[in-house]
C-alpha cells in the first residue's frame, strides 16, 4: 500500500467491523512499541480511503489495560491518518445522557493508574532522553468534533455536543460511591479506553474526536438496575449500528478537510536540547519527530 490514508476510525466495544468499506485489503504493522491490537482494515468510503482498527481486536480479545494504545495510534501515523474518530462505549454520570443517546465529548479527565501515557522518554522501549511536553488543554479536536457531531445528526439519533468523559481503569464497572463521587465532580460519562488514546494522537499530530454511545446510566442512577454487562452488551447492539452509519456520514464530509490543524503540534513540545538527542531515539520516533530532528 502506498497511498496514504488520511481518516482512521477506532471501532470499540460492538463495533468490530464497517461494512461499508470497499476495495479492502488487511494491513498489519509493527511498531517500536510493539503489535497493534489487530490489523488494520483500510479500505474506502465516499471516493475517500479510510483505516478501521477494533480497538479491543476482533472478537474483543484484549481488555482495556491491556490495550498496546501506543502501537494503535503508532501504526495509523504510519499509514499516513491526519483525522482519527473514536467510536466509544460509556455509561452516564447524568440524567441528560440517557441510554442509546450520543455524546462528542470536548473535555477528558484521566482516572487511569496503569497506562503508558507517551510515546517519548520511556527506558522500556528504548526512546529515553527525548522530552516532550504536549499541549492538550482541549484534548479533542473542535473542527472534527463538530463534524461528528453533524454526522451523528443526520443519522436521526439523539446527540449531544460537549462534556466531560472520565476514564476509569477498568476492566471492572463503577462502585457507586465511586460513580456519586465523579457526579460531584461534575463528569458527564465513563468510560475505559479514551485515556491515553487523546493524549497519544495529539502527540502524534492528529486531530481526534470521539463518538461516545451510552450503554447505561453507570451505577448512581437509584431508579436504575444496577450495570450487568447483559445490559451493556444489548444496548451495544442497538448502537452499533447508529455508530456505523454514522462513521460513513463523517468520512464523507471530511472528504474536503484541510490538513489537520494539530500538524505541528509538536514544533514547540520538543523540550531537549535537540543536538543532545540520541540518533537511535529519532530514528525510532521518526514518523513522529523526523520534520524536526535530524539523527
Amino acid at each position: 500500500m502506498t497511498v496514504p490514508v488520511r481518516f482512521g476510525v477506532i471501532g470499540g466495544s460492538g463495533v468490530y467491523q464497517i461494512e461499508a468499506l470497499e476495495d479492502v485489503e488487511e494491513v498489519n504493522l509493527t511498531t517500536p512499541f510493539g503489535d497493534p491490537s489487530d490489523s488494520y482494515i483500510v479500505g474506502t468510503l465516499h471516493g475517500q480511503r479510510v483505516a478501521f482498527l477494533p480497538r479491543h481486536g476482533r472478537g474483543h480479545r484484549i481488555s482495556p489495560t491491556r490495550l498496546n494504545q501506543r502501537a494503535n495510534i503508532f501504526g495509523f501515523k504510519l499509514l499516513g491518518v491526519e483525522y482519527l474518530i473514536g467510536v466509544s462505549a460509556c455509561g452516564s454520570l447524568q440524567e441528560q445522557y440517557a441510554p442509546g443517546h450520543i455524546v462528542i465529548p470536548d473535555q477528558l479527565f484521566d482516572r487511569t493508574i496503569h497506562r503508558a501515557l507517551s510515546f517519548f522518554d520511556d527506558p522500556s522501549v528504548g526512546t529515553a532522553g527525548l522530552v516532550v511536553h504536549a499541549s492538550v488543554a482541549e484534548p479533542f479536536c473542535t473542527f472534527l468534533s463538530e463534524l461528528c457531531y453533524q454526522a451523528v445528526l443526520e443519522t436521526g439519533n439523539r446527540v449531544h455536543r460537549g462534556g466531560t468523559f472520565v476514564t476509569s481503569e477498568g476492566p471492572r464497572f463503577s462502585t457507586k460511591a465511586e460513580s456519586r463521587v465523579f457526579r460531584s465532580w461534575g463528569m458527564d460519562i465513563i468510560g475505559m479506553t479514551t485515556t491515553p488514546e487523546a493524549q497519544l494522537a495529539r502527540e502524534a499530530e492528529m486531530s481526534y474526536a470521539v463518538m461516545a454511545h451510552v450503554t447505561d446510566y453507570d451505577v448512581w442512577h437509584e431508579s436504575e438496575e444496577a450495570v450487568t454487562v447483559e445490559m451493556v452488551v444489548r444496548t451495544l447492539l442497538h448502537n452499533a449500528e447508529v455508530a456505523k452509519q454514522a462513521v460513513v456520514n463523517a468520512i464523507r464530509l471530511l472528504s474536503d478537510a484541510p490538513p489537520s490543524p494539530y500538524a505541528d503540534a509538536l514544533r514547540d513540545a520538543i523540550i531537549t536540547n535537540r543536538k543532545l538527542v540520541r540518533p537511535d531515539v529519532v530514528e525510532k520516533l521518526r514518523p513522529l519527530v523526523g520534520k524536526y530532528l535530524r539523527p
